[in-house]
């Protein structure tokens, strides 16, 4: 008997250490920047500042965006993205990368 509360104590501590990951992991995706909130100067702005950055672009969902094709992983290629901006339905942030050799296809 006294083996299996051993073996429960371990499951328990484990779980436990792996608590802080998820909490940490929410909290990345809270501090992402979101189109929806930002004009479209400032999107594109942080866009060419950074080069490449991660942004939501709804309640559920977030793109990668470049500044040119330095940042994509070969063979990929940039194609240009418009995004839903606070003063701006369909303002140009930058590019996305996507396969060259199928340009007509997603990856996704």
């Amino acid at each position: 008997m006294m083996d299996l509360s051993r073996r429960s104590l371990s499951v328990l501590l484990a779980c436990t250490a792996l608590l802080p990951g998820a909490a940490l992991a929410q909290t990345d995706a809270q501090a992402r920047p979101d189109t929806r909130a930002m004009t479209c100067a400032e999107a594109a702005a942080l866009v060419a500042r950074a080069g490449a950055v991660v942004m939501s672009t709804g309640p559920a969902t977030y793109a990668r965006f470049v500044r040119d094709g330095g940042f994509c992983p070969l063979p990929e290629t940039t194609q240009p993205s418009w995004e839903t901006t606070r003063d701006n339905p369909k303002c140009f942030v930058g590019y996305t990368c996507r396969d060259k050799f199928n340009e007509g296809q997603g990856r996704d």
